[in-house]
């Protein structure tokens, strides 16, 4: 979805209770720690960054030393920080396990809203639902307390039609041809689904409306029975048990990431050999730290129609210890594997697909719809 800080695939407010911001703030008094004028003082208090990285090294007894971004050198992966660039390295064989990350950008040419553009993004548009803040309606908190105004929005927000589109094909297309290790997406709308992606390929790390589950006995649901009671206006109850509210299986703020997400992250990342972002504003943690997770080595290429991903802070590289420095490099000076490809990712995966003499074969399966 343009992405999604947990998005779902995206907090309570009634009289007697406190507000979500009043409940975490009251959450982080409790479990924060407090400095009387005793005790000592920060010790990182007035430091360069260069200082407390290497505090941080001796507390946290990790790294020999520390390298400063301006130390690093590293050779050159591609020939040149372009399309063709990126083309040249897959004809000459040397991306045989590709990873793509997707967020909403990829989807919104299928007619569904990403979440942060200022006027037609989902959280621009909530208004009428008196919510304490634009993210609650994702926030198992205030699902639990009031679930209807996720529901009225999930019948708005339903595909008229499951029609992937042509960035969605040149996944599948990855696929077919053999050099995708697995595809991660923020979306929960199922096109890669649609679009033939075999299930074992995808890893929906904000789940999705695919299927759906009784919070009270857990009883499962497909999303056909789900889509039917949501176009009745309906919150879904549970035939099984009394008053269980029946949700979609999409991640909400407050709850873990599937646990899938986090055994493929463990196997896939150390393989991949090329790493293709497209149609997210890489903010939501943890899926933007992916991009830090594959080698020194593995070339990493935004496509997207805003800059994305350049500042993205993490341990590591608070630490210095490698990932080719904080976030992506292709704008930075000492680039040598990033590039941003600038654009709709529609138009830039067609353009990919032309330049690798696929345009035959993309055509072709895009003819084709499978049931999500």
């Amino acid at each position: 979805m343009e992405e999604n800080k947990n998005e779902p695939g995206p907090s309570k407010s009634q009289e007697s209770k406190p507000t979500i911001e009043e409940d975490n703030d009251s959450d982080a008094e409790k479990n924060s720690t407090h400095s009387s004028d005793e005790e000592e003082s920060d010790p990182t208090s007035g430091f360069s960054m260069e200082q407390i990285r290497k505090w941080l090294q001796e507390k946290l007894h990790v790294g020999s030393c520390v390298q400063s971004d301006s130390d690093q050198r590293h050779p050159l992966i591609l020939n040149e920080f372009t399309m063709d660039g990126v083309v040249e390295y897959i004809k000459e064989g040397r991306a045989k396990n590709i990873i793509t990350m997707a967020g909403a950008g990829i989807s919104t040419s299928a007619g569904i809203p990403d979440f942060r553009s200022p006027t037609s993004g989902i959280y621009a548009n909530l208004g009428k639902f008196n919510l304490p803040n634009p993210m609650a309606i994702f926030d198992i908190r205030y699902f639990e307390e009031n679930p209807k105004p996720f529901f009225v929005l999930a019948k708005e927000l339903y595909p008229k039609s499951f029609n992937p589109t042509p960035c969605h094909y040149f996944i599948k297309l990855l696929h077919d041809k053999g050099l995708l290790l697995r595809h991660y997406t923020q979306n929960i709308d199922t096109l890669e689904r649609v679009a033939g992606l075999p299930a074992n390929k995808l890893v929906e790390a904000h789940g999705s409306f695919h299927t759906g589950t009784c919070l009270k006995c857990k009883k499962e649901y497909t999303q056909e029975w789900m889509k039917t009671e949501i176009f009745s206006d309906k919150v879904p109850q549970c035939t099984s048990c009394d008053g269980g509210v029946v949700k979609p299986n999409i991640i909400f703020f407050g709850e873990n990431l599937p646990g899938r997400f986090f055994n493929c992250v463990r196997e896939d990342f150390s393989k991949c050999d090329l790493l293709i972002i497209m149609g997210t504003s890489l903010q939501v943690q943890p899926f933007a730290s992916l991009v830090e997770r594959v080698s020194d080595d593995c070339p990493r290429v935004l496509i997207n129609r805003d800059k994305a991903g350049g500042g993205l802070a993490t341990l590591s590289n608070i630490l210095g210890l490698g990932g080719g420095g904080p976030g992506l490099l292709y704008d930075k000076k000492g680039n040598y594997r990033d590039v941003f490809l600038q654009g709709y990712t529609d138009d830039l995966s067609i353009e990919i697909v032309e330049k690798l003499g696929w345009t035959e074969d993309h055509q072709k399966i895009s003819q084709v719809k499978y049931e999500p």
